[in-house]
């Protein structure tokens, strides 16, 4: 739980230790192995989960393609929050690319941290401002970049998930067709 411990050290910064080591005390160890499911959509997501190693990969299935939303690596957070806040059917299933090692808070538990840990509420909110950030930079660079822009900088800020990730999944995250994702990384190498 070092690695919870340190991650939620980081990226609050204002937890006390006693909150803090009440905070980690939640989290279950879990362990998904490679093509296993987290969630599948349909279903209530039911826990947040911090990822100690592993890939696990966020997509939705339309009529005619899967859409990949995301590939969460290790030293981050996963869940559909949306359906965690609202008990709502999930839009997203989650699955390993891996085998992948978690740490794991249920949704009952979840939402019993306020009465135990007295800042959680402020901490819950930076959570969520945080998620809505990265949700809005992606929203910006979709609109703004070319295809070509939003490769190069995936490519330089996510290198080694292009040797473990199949290459349709980043193409559909970054919102290209596998083909046109293929000619810009050859035209990248010469």
């Amino acid at each position: 739980m070092k690695e919870l411990t340190q991650y939620i050290k980081s990226y609050f910064g204002i937890v006390g230790r006693p909150d803090l080591e009440k905070l980690v005390s939640f989290f279950e160890p879990t362990i998904i192995k490679k093509g296993e499911y987290l969630l599948k959509s349909g279903n209530p997501c039911n826990k947040l989960s911090f990822i100690r190693s592993g890939l696990l990969r966020v997509f939705t299935t339309t009529q005619n393609k899967e859409v990949t939303q995301w590939i969460s690596t290790k030293g981050y957070f996963i869940t559909d929050l949306s359906s965690m806040t609202f008990n709502t059917p999930s839009r997203w299933t989650i699955q390993a690319l891996t085998n992948t090692e978690l740490f794991t808070i249920d949704r009952k538990s979840y939402h019993s941290l306020h009465s135990v840990i007295p800042q959680w509420l402020e901490l819950e909110k930076l959570f969520i401002v945080k998620c809505f950030s990265v949700m809005e930079e992606r929203i910006f660079c979709h609109l703004s970049m070319t295809a070509e822009e939003r490769y190069n900088q995936f490519y330089e800020q996510n290198r080694e998930l292009f040797n473990q990730v199949p290459l349709q999944y980043l193409a559909s995250m970054l919102g290209m067709t596998p083909e046109t994702m293929s000619r810009i990384r050859k035209k990248s190498t010469v």
